[in-house]
């Protein structure tokens, strides 16, 4: 098959695949249209707060999977996902960071069609879930740091008790743990723009879909996680 029309196949699937609103169709199985209840989110944390824990745990690991499914798919179709990727041949011409830039472009696809879901007339989540699951995807180098900012994420919950503070917070740590990595496994200089850049995109959307959050914590009227330490 002709590589450009591959890749365009492989970047309209993770789009589709990031659009399933699995919060909005979990609830729906339960008899609750999230959207109606709660922040109206279609995200874990809102489906957790409306459904409880234990649905909220299972729509997180969904959208993780949703961004992890593709991503990680893509790097291992084209031999990136490993620990010395070889020049590939890609659409456009060959070479690793050409090729990398192919693997973003699959990996903001899938983050796009969660937070703008074809399904839901261009609405969605803030992106946290199948962010951290496109930087699980990107093995190895995005890998550790995607788990370090989720650790990260929990031990600022459990702190402040603020999903949000929590989810921006470790979106903003990203772009540093990216390029520490990548000169960690020895990768390139473009390389190394490669991985900052998507780890930037990251944190840019993820602030920005939280405007509205950071907002309330300003103003000290955030609602705070049920689960986390003084909520």
């Amino acid at each position: 098959m002709n590589p450009t029309l591959a890749w365009c196949i492989w970047l309209l699937g993770a789009y589709l695949v990031g659009s399933i609103p699995f919060g909005l169709l979990i609830g729906l199985a339960k008899g609750v249209d999230i959207r109606e209840a709660g922040s109206g989110n279609v995200g874990a944390t809102n489906a957790g707060r409306v459904l409880g824990r234990g649905w909220g745990i299972v729509c997180f690991l969904l959208d993780v999977g949703k961004g992890m499914g593709p991503t990680l798919s893509y790097g291992l179709w084209t031999g990136l996902a490993c620990l010395n990727p070889p020049s590939v041949e890609v659409a456009g011409g060959s070479g690793d960071v050409t090729a990398l830039m192919q693997w973003l472009a699959i990996a903001v696809a899938a983050v796009l069609g969660h937070v703008f879901s074809i399904w839901l007339k261009f609405k969605g989540g803030k992106g946290v879930a199948t962010g951290l699951g496109v930087l699980l995807g990107f093995w190895p180098v995005l890998t550790i740091p995607g788990i370090i900012a989720g650790l990260g994420w929990v031990a600022m919950v459990k702190i402040t008790g603020y999903v949000s503070l929590g989810s921006v917070a470790a979106a903003c740590s990203l772009p540093v743990l990216a390029i520490a990595s990548a000169l960690a496994w020895g990768r390139s200089i473009g390389q190394t723009i490669v991985y900052t850049v998507v780890t930037l995109i990251l944190a840019l959307l993820i602030t920005l879909r939280h405007r509205g959050n950071i907002q309330r914590l300003r103003e000290g009227t955030e609602p705070k996680a049920g689960w986390a330490k003084g909520g």
